[in-house]
């Protein structure tokens, strides 16, 4: 259990010895341990696994050290003794995809196992069923074996969701011209006898160096900036100031904040929207930065605009000397005007507008700025489907300015073409007397001399004079793949090479069963005049722009099309001889080819930018790698500075200011801001105190509003006037019934049914978190709806906790009802339950952060997991914040059952809203929900196979036994 979430030491090796008793019958099989739902294909990533060596998914054998199950995402772990035929010297040799090792022992004691073969590390090597020759680690050395005596091996696989899956070990006598052959059954023999013993049973598991070395190997660096060591982890370790110290350094206030919607209706599951984050300082690195390579919700950009463009609109060039604005368009960095920005609704109205089944027309309308947009024409569509109507005139004129993330389109012109704005200023447009047909640019690398603008004036009589992108080539990702050959070359003698100089003539093929809407395009074929030997040059040579009909891009290949042409052109004499000097004939173009240049001395200015700032309290459900909200330096710094200038006042200047460790901040523009304080004192003449409590900024003539509904209050309520500041600044004051206990009791609340492996690793960790903390002021209650992979009750026994009850239920799995019978199990309605699941890894701070962040009658918590993703661990997490659930819950057992308790009803058969359901009722209360991510606060990864109260335990195969994940 990592739970400080750092890497650290590996455990001392736990190695086994002496090998169980061995018996006869144990002869014509091995032992097979399968760890299912893990990706990677290496035999590292298997060792990282939680459950490795001990939890497998399931237990069997197998009779030959040859296994293919066909599968996907697993690891093997084979295990057992070889029995030699005779005496004498003998190479293994071991084959797989993905990844394997093969561990031998002089002897039958599985702790001197050795590496003698293995198939990669990485995981990306691999070999073909039978391939033992492919890389010098799969052949061992010769080992001398004796007939009389047996061995202990273990085999280790590991496979991805990739390749066909399989594993074998060969072995041949050391004798010149020997092939290796698989073991069979009549060397192999069982460890141990498996088939009787249930999945929580794992004393007899041998551990060995191959089930241990490199799992964990200790990193440098952490990967994740939310591993990095912070005060937050271990504060609660330091003692706390008394509150009753407190109580009178600040004025008391009456707290009840204008976002509460008690007895407000609500729709069902519309709670969603009424909760909202705390700011957090300072920053506890709870973004995931590491996970932004691929997302990149984070940022305001759309998703569309960052593939395109990226960031290079937050950078503004430097302008050399002398250069004039006519020169920007040469410029190969994008900077754009604000105004050319799209609203969200606008984005996702212009997105939504496309027809599927005309995505040729579509990709061509929503080309990067600077692509030429025609204006829209009839195109080819399928049956029932309307083509695009050309925009009015009327419209075609009128700028809307607009602003957000997405690029707007470039305004049209009054030509049917549209100007090619790019990187500046446009030249002016050319009037046409007839609509030309749609073109798309394609970019092509070819070699050669560069094409003139002159030379491409021809193709197009009504297009353009200038060229459409000077000095710009783009390469669009979105349009269809167009095959640019020539057409199929009539038969020459193999010694005859196409010489430089010689053209060839490329005209568009006519589709003999293209769609009716695109056949008049088809009839206008465009010449290029190029070099033969070009096709077959380098790609590196230089880009040159070419023109298609819109016909040839939007039409689907027929089947066999391709095929045909491509199999008539590879099968051409010449080819062979054209192909043996495509080098040479690229080093003559390269020659002839002006490259562009590139300014490796261009600077440019850009200004601070801080995207912490643009961010809401509202709780965000589309992204899920940003972390809390992050509270500005000044403001925390003012609050803090504010009470330690109170506190000293009421105590003398007994305590000093070491460090602020955590600030949390619940904004109410309305009446003000509550925060949670969490400082670090020096008490003068004694050790250093943690100081822990909420305190409310009121705003000056804010109503403070009745907080209990009765417009009772037990103290004394002070003016507005009386918490202000001389200088007229909001003052502190402290809040009415909304202090947390630092003693009170927390129950964790968990439902299982046969999750043997996720039980014993959620009763280690409840040990190890009351060894590190020393907390003994919580419970675990444990539902158990009748499993048999394991006796739970009995693992609770054996389990070091303060406190544990264990219920029993008869039936299917029932989450809802099973919270339900663990907080009707709790007899103090002044203690916290936690509802939770079972595949959770908590954090040390865990109990402390429930609470602090439950108070009875005023907040529940409900902190977001991190779910990490396939083959990743806490030591190295990969994956997003659960910001859509709400199933890890805290409250009060008072207020819990004052909202009504578990929908038993509505959620007896199913998995999935309860926790909304929940919140929604909660909300009604007017209870506030706290909502914020947890440092190393993880839901590990597992599937959903099995989890719905299926009868689990005995296998198809005898002796084999699983467990649900």
């Amino acid at each position: 259990m990592l739970l400080s979430g750092k890497a650290g030491r590996p455990p001392p090796l736990n190695l086994t010895h002496q090998a169980p008793p061995w018996r006869a019958e144990y002869k014509g099989q091995v032992n097979l341990h399968v760890f299912e739902d893990w990706c990677g294909g290496a035999v590292d990533h298997l060792r990282r696994n939680l459950h490795f060596p001990l939890f497998p998914h399931t237990r069997t054998t197998v009779k030959k050290l040859a296994v293919s199950p066909k599968w996907k995402n697993y690891g093997l772990r084979i295990f057992g003794f070889i029995h030699p035929a005779r005496d004498g010297d003998v190479q293994f040799s071991v084959a797989s995809d993905d990844n394997s090792e093969f561990w031998l022992s002089p002897n039958e004691s599985p702790a001197g196992a050795q590496l003698v073969a293995f198939v990669g590390k990485t995981g990306s090597e691999w070999t073909a069923p039978g391939e033992f020759t492919k890389f010098s680690s799969q052949v061992s050395k010769p080992r001398r074996l004796m007939a009389s005596r047996r061995y202990y091996f273990e085999l280790l696989h590991k496979q991805d969701d990739r390749g066909s899956d399989h594993v074998e070990v060969g072995w041949r006598a050391f004798l010149p011209g020997l092939k290796f052959q698989v073991i069979g059954s009549t060397h192999l023999s069982l460890y141990t006898d498996e088939s009787t013993l249930k999945m929580d049973h794992v004393a007899h598991v041998p551990q060995s160096p191959a089930s241990h070395m490199g799992g964990r190997l200790p990193q440098e660096e952490p990967r994740a900036d939310m591993l990095r060591p912070d005060p937050r982890d271990t504060f609660f370790l330091t003692p706390r100031l008394q509150p009753a110290s407190l109580e009178n350094v600040l004025e008391p206030c009456a707290y009840a904040p204008t976002y509460v919607v008690k007895d407000f209706p609500i729709a069902r599951y519309q709670g969603l929207q009424f909760v909202y984050l705390s700011f957090v300082y300072p920053n506890d690195h709870t973004r995931l930065t590491h996970m932004e390579t691929d997302n990149k919700c984070f940022y305001r950009e759309s998703p569309l605009y960052l593939e395109r463009f990226g960031f290079y609109k937050y950078m503004k060039v430097d302008k050399e000397e002398g250069e004039e604005d006519e020169q920007v368009q040469h410029r190969a960095f994008l900077f754009l005007n604000p105004d050319d920005f799209l609203d969200d609704e606008d984005e996702g109205e212009l997105l939504d507008s496309l027809e599927p089944t005309q995505a040729a027309l579509a990709q061509s309308s929503t080309r990067p700025l600077g692509l030429a947009r025609a204006a829209p024409t009839e195109a080819p569509t399928e049956a029932g489907t309307t083509p695009a109507l050309p925009m009015p005139p009327s419209s075609r004129h009128q700028p809307t300015p607009r602003r957000s993330r997405a690029l707007s389109w470039a305004a049209r012109a009054r030509a049917p073409w549209l100007l090619p704005l790019f990187l500046g200023r446009a030249p002016p447009p050319r009037a046409a007397a007839r609509q030309p047909p749609p073109k798309v640019y394609v970019t092509r690398v070819r070699p050669g001399l560069r094409v003139s603008t002159r030379a491409l004036a021809p193709l197009s009589p009504r297009g353009p004079p200038w060229s459409p992108f000077p000095g710009v080539f783009l390469r669009r990702r979105p349009l269809p793949r167009v095959q640019l050959r020539a057409p199929p070359r009539p038969p020459q003698p193999r010694s005859r090479r196409t010489g430089g100089s010689h053209a060839t003539e490329l005209r568009s093929p006519a589709r003999a069963h293209a769609t009716q809407g695109s056949r008049e395009d088809q009839a206008q074929l465009l010449e290029l005049t190029a070099p033969t030997a070009d096709l077959n040059s380098s790609s590196e040579t230089g880009p040159v722009t070419s023109f298609l009909s819109l016909s040839q891009v939007s039409r689907p290949q027929l089947p066999g099309e391709g095929e045909e042409e491509e199999e008539e052109e590879d099968g051409a004499p010449g080819e062979e001889a054209l192909s043996e000097d495509s080098e040479e004939a690229a080093g003559l173009a390269l020659s002839r080819w002006r490259e562009d240049a590139i300014d490796w001395q261009r600077t440019f200015s850009v200004g601070a930018v801080d995207f912490e700032l643009l961010r809401s309290d509202w709780n965000d459900l589309r992204c899920n790698v940003s972390g809390n909200l992050q509270l500005p330096e000044a403001e925390a710094v003012d609050v803090v500075a504010q009470y330690m200038e109170r506190l000293n006042a009421r105590h003398g200047g007994r305590y000093a200011l070491l460090r602020i460790v955590n600030v949390e901040k619940r904004r109410d523009s309305a009446r003000g801001s509550r925060f949670l304080l969490e400082l670090e004192l020096q008490e003068r003449g004694g050790g250093r105190l943690r100081l822990s409590e909420y305190v409310f900024l009121r705003l000056p003539g804010a109503r403070a509003g009745d907080a209990d509904g009765d417009g009772e209050s037990p103290e004394p309520v002070p003016a507005a006037s009386a918490s202000m500041r001389p200088d007229g600044r909001p003052g502190l004051c402290r809040p009415l019934r909304l202090a947390w206990r630092q003693d009170v009791m927390v129950h964790f609340i968990v439902p299982v049914k046969n999750q043997a492996r996720w039980v014993a690793q959620f009763l280690a960790d409840m040990a190890a978190l009351h060894a590190h903390t020393g907390d003994s002021h919580f419970s675990v209650v444990l539902v158990d709806f009748e499993s048999e992979d394991m006796d739970v009750e009995q693992a609770l026994r054996a389990t070091r906790l303060p406190r544990y009850q264990y219920l029993r239920r008869t039936g299917n799995f029932e989450r809802s009802a099973g919270l339900q019978a663990g907080v009707d199990a709790v007899e103090d309605a002044s203690s916290i339950v936690f509802l939770c699941d079972l595949h959770i890894h908590f954090p040390a701070n865990i109990l402390d952060s429930i609470r602090k962040h439950c108070v009875e009658g005023k907040l529940a918590f409900a902190p977001v997991v991190m779910r990490l993703a396939c083959g990743s661990s806490p030591g190295d997490p990969h994956g997003y914040w659960e910001v859509n659930g709400f199933g890890l819950f805290g409250i009060y057992k008072s207020d819990f059952e004052r909202v009504g308790g578990m929908n038993t009803e509505e959620f007896r058969d199913q998995w999935g809203g309860e926790d909304w359901e929940l919140l929604d009722r909660v909300l009604q209360a007017g209870l506030e929900v706290e909502r914020l991510r947890l440092r190393h606060f993880y839901h590990h990864y597992h599937s959903r196979r099995g989890m719905w109260g299926a009868q689990r335990g005995t296998h198809s195969r005898k002796g084999s036994r699983t467990e649900g994940p």
